[in-house]
């Protein structure tokens, strides 16, 4: 069971331990930082194949990365085909989604500030059914 907020020195990841959750039918999340007292969250955001990320916004930076997989992803006014390797930036507030095109999936290394509560309650709802 993870501890969220608990502080310690937690210097490197295992993506094999660290926590997941599923955000709604068709999007996985795995949190990589922000459980430890951290001012910033970076998590593993996946798209299964077939599936679409309504548009949403939120309070929170959100920067990262192509992980793997390919999709068609707006923000803002902006749409375009990413693949693995390329960047991106969501500024607070900006509405933004995302469609996968690959089939595997379009998986997102994201890093959020502040670090997303939302998640963290998440995780402590899912470790509330898992006891």
């Amino acid at each position: 069971m993870v501890k969220i907020r608990e502080k310690r020195k937690i210097f490197f990841v295992n993506v094999k331990d660290a926590p997941q959750f599923t955000q709604m039918e068709g999007l996985n999340t795995t949190i990589l930082s922000g459980l430890h007292g951290e001012k910033m969250m970076m998590a593993l955001n996946a798209t299964l194949p077939g599936h679409s990320v309504p548009t949403h916004s939120h309070k929170h930076e959100q920067i990262g990365m192509v992980y793997g997989g390919s999709a068609r992803l707006r923000i803002g006014d902006e749409e375009q085909i990413v693949k693995k390797g390329d960047f991106y930036v969501i500024p607070p507030n900006t509405p933004h989604s995302d469609t996968c095109l690959s089939k595997e999936p379009f998986i997102m290394l994201d890093i959020f500030y502040p670090i997303r509560d939302d998640f963290l309650r998440k995780l402590k709802g899912k470790e509330k059914l898992s006891k």
